[in-house]
């Protein structure tokens, strides 16, 4: 079974692919598409959990969802 993984925005506007309770990234990249595409790379196949950048109905930029 594989391990969580999150693709989180920066502050710079790029985003961060990280596992949970990790200092660093495991991968930064400059489009969201881009940085779950690493994410599904890095965990198998996997989807990764994906933090929301905009307020919609369901969820603010607090919540998660899988892509």
């Amino acid at each position: 079974m594989s391990k969580k993984i999150f693709v989180e925005r920066r502050p710079e506007g790029d985003y961060a692919v990280r596992r949970p309770n990790s200092q660093r990234a495991s991968d930064v990249l400059p489009t969201q598409r881009e940085a779950i595409e690493r994410a599904k790379q890095l965990n198998n196949g996997s989807p990764p959990l994906v933090e929301r950048v905009r307020h919609t109905e369901k969820g603010g930029p607090d919540k998660w969802r899988k892509p």
